[in-house]
């Protein structure tokens, strides 16, 4: 069977839409699957380094996998339990199935196009080849042979589909060969299946380091050995995607961690939600596996180009320096080189004045790392307190506060167990940390702590001193090299109390329900947010709005956007994932523009600015919370206001680059398609680069000690 594709259709210009009206409101799940189109966009452009374009096409193949995980589960759960609650913008969860489909068969048409006619020419001419066993020459195939006898064959297992053998469990996101053989003696046809093994890597390399043959393609070249004296009759590749969507509500500790832990094992045996099949599968092996996972031939999805694209990060691990962009190696921020150096304590450099820190420009390890570490060290430190949401799987962090309780400080660190897809690692870390001795906690009931706080207590002669850090992104070493995250640290009195109560927020029992500076969800962030989208709309037109985020799609904050635009408020959105919100309609959202920056690193900030710069009482946030309905009502997420005029004018310079980025953004239209800028005179990212070269070149030459 062979899925049409679609052709992307020209979607209307969209007329005057009503405050009330459903088309107010663009589908959340569309808009998200126009995200993974620009990274197509990305992945076909030529102007990126190969193995960069090789990059995108990755993460466009991951993030494809975790939306049918989570996304399309969870709506062919509504359809199951015969829900008929529509979406924001009127859709039922059937009607939305039916567009995902059709948007889907036309993302992975156009990907399998970008691979087979852009990316693997465009790598031959550059001497790197994607092979399939057809074309090796005798040398090749014998290499291939060996590679296969002592690394592959030992770790496969056949497992045969009889009356004695039932259908075998698929696990998701596997790649596996279905094989149909015939037993000479019996003269019956039996099917079979071979799991590739995922703990190999997706593509063999050939001798010469330029050639890739499909891990697939040198199994399916030996399945006589795995079925011996039988007659092959065919093989095919597919694989399955399962329900990965789950909701948790936690009561004690013990009993959340035993509830995440039930849950990873549920989800290898969720419903089966994808078929991914190569083309020219028989119909009646189709039509097989369909029983056997139990879903439907709307759920079948083919492709031309090898299954499982994610597996081209292993392409991109190739040290071709001429295929890929220029290195760029963080810079130490100035003001922290000589704590870096050991010349002064970070403690105090931070007693002087705030640093605003923005990774990866600035060093995360020299800034973040660094506070924790010192901390650690420090015999006048009473206390560290800190919430993990990510981290990195050989964490500096982790070291360093299990060092910090191994030595007698009082260490609470707040574990977020239920981020998707890291529950398994977050929950080594809470083993281990306690048991060095840290006090663990797995957070509120019934809500996800997505908040990113480090709190260090010390014992000074002026009596105790809190020093902080409060970011937009996790505390994850390996992230932080990729993704663009802004952050303070300081020894801000208030920041210090604020988080104080935040801690014994999460840590023990507590109603507090406002702070000095802080701004928390669930209880305060939507109303906070909507008084100063209020506050503005007082000054009209004189008024000015600028947020930064990944993600909108509360219909109450597109509806406060649309509100506060309609008094002549300038609104500027730079929204790296889903948006919702319509800009530009007449009478609804004229005053507002919508933009998505993406690049060589993941746009990961949130930054909320209220008022025009010249006024004195602009307002400055950051902290954890996306503009959506799980991070302002279902998570405990952290939010501050920015009052020191260095960090201001730092996030002042961070969105006018991105609001003057023609490079590598895309504008959003009132019809709802984005369509990518062309000017390529400015590019943010490139530019906030230099500046950070800049800063610490002028730093150390007004203080006569070099460069680092």
């Amino acid at each position: 069977m062979s899925p049409t594709v679609p052709k992307k259709a020209a979607r209307p210009t969209i007329p005057t839409i009503g405050a009330g009206e459903p088309d107010r409101i663009i589908n959340r799940e569309l808009s998200q699957l126009d995200f993974l189109d620009r990274l197509l966009d990305l992945a076909e452009d030529r102007r990126q380094g190969l193995l960069e374009r090789a990059k995108f096409l990755a993460i466009f193949s991951s993030n494809l996998d975790d939306f049918f995980q989570t996304r399309v589960a969870g709506l062919k759960d509504q359809v199951a339990a015969g829900l008929r609650t529509r979406s924001p913008d009127g859709r039922s969860p059937a009607e939305q199935l039916d567009a995902i489909r059709e948007r889907s068969l036309g993302l992975v048409g156009r990907s399998t196009t970008i691979f087979h006619d852009g990316l693997v020419p465009d790598l031959a001419k550059a001497g790197v080849r994607f092979s399939d066993w057809q074309s090796l020459d005798d040398d090749d195939r014998s290499f291939l042979v060996g590679v296969f006898h002592d690394r592959i064959f030992p770790v496969l297992t056949p497992l045969a589909v009889d009356p004695a053998h039932p259908f075998p469990y698929i696990s998701s996101l596997s790649l596996n060969l279905g094989v149909v053989v015939t037993d000479p003696v019996r003269q019956e046809e039996r099917f079979a299946r071979v799991k590739v093994p995922p703990l190999l890597p997706r593509f063999v390399v050939m001798p010469d380091g330029e050639r890739f043959v499909p891990l697939e393609q040198v199994i399916a070249a030996h399945l006589d050995m795995l079925f011996p004296e039988m007659v092959l009759e065919r093989h095919v590749t597919f694989r399955v995607t399962r329900n990965a969507d789950a909701e948790l509500t936690n009561g004690g500790a013990e009993d959340l961690l035993a509830a995440v832990e039930m849950e990873l094992r549920r989800r290898r045996f969720g419903e089966a939600v994808r078929l991914e099949v190569e083309s020219g599968i028989p119909a009646d092996t189709v039509e097989m596996l369909l029983q056997e996972l139990a879903i439907g031939p709307e759920d079948v999805y083919e492709s031309d180009a090898p299954l499982a694209l994610g597996g081209l990060w292993a392409l991109y691990s190739l040290e071709r320096s001429d295929l890929h962009d220029e290195p760029w190696t963080p810079v130490v921020p100035p003001r922290l080189a000589p704590a870096r150096e050991g010349h002064a304590s970070i403690f105090a450099v931070l007693a002087e004045k705030e640093i605003f820190v923005q990774h990866p420009y600035d060093s995360f390890s020299a800034s973040v790392e660094e506070l924790i570490a010192q901390a650690a060290h420090d015999p006048a430190t009473l206390a560290i307190k800190q919430t993990l949401y990510r981290t990195s799987g050989d964490s500096p962090i982790v070291a360093s506060l299990i060092e910090a309780a191994e030595s007698g400080k009082q260490v609470a660190v707040l574990v977020e167990l239920k981020a998707r897809f890291d529950e398994q690692a977050n929950i080594g870390w809470a083993r281990a940390l306690e048991e060095a001795g840290v006090h663990v906690v797995y957070g509120l009931v019934g809500l996800k702590t997505h908040a990113k706080a480090a709190l260090v207590v010390r014992s000074e002669d002026e009596g105790i001193r809190r020093y902080c850090h409060v970011g937009t992104g996790n505390y994850n070493s390996e992230t932080a090299r990729n993704y663009e995250d802004v952050g303070i640290l300081t020894a801000d009195a208030d920041v210090g109390a604020d988080l104080t109560e935040v801690f014994n927020l999460l840590t023990g029992y507590s109603r507090r329900s406002s702070y000095r500076k802080a701004v928390l969800a669930p209880v305060q962030l939507r109303r906070t947010i909507v008084e100063l989208l209020e506050e503005q709309a007082r000054l009209g037109p004189e008024g000015r709005v600028v947020i930064k985020a990944n993600g909108l799609d509360d219909p109450q904050m597109v509806d406060a956007l649309y509100a506060t635009a309609r008094t002549g408020v300038p609104i500027d959105l730079i929204i790296r994932g889903i948006c919702c919100l319509r800009p530009g309609v007449p009478g609804l959202s004229d005053t507002i523009r919508v933009r998505s920056l993406l690049g060589r690193f993941l746009e990961h900030s949130r930054i909320l600015s209220f008022g025009r710069p010249e006024h004195e009482n602009q307002k400055i946030y950051i902290g954890s919370a996306d503009l959506r309905g799980r991070n302002l009502d279902r998570r405990v997420e952290l939010m501050v206001p920015l009052v020191d005029p260095g960090s201001r004018e730092r996030v002042r310079e961070i969105l006018e680059l991105c609001l003057a980025d023609d490079t590598s953004s895309w504008e959003l239209s009132p019809a709802g398609d984005w369509k990518r800028l062309d000017g390529r005179k400015v590019s943010a990212q490139d530019r906030l680069a230099e500046l950070a070269t800049e800063r610490n070149r002028s730093f150390h030459s007004a203080e006569g000690i070099g460069s680092l």
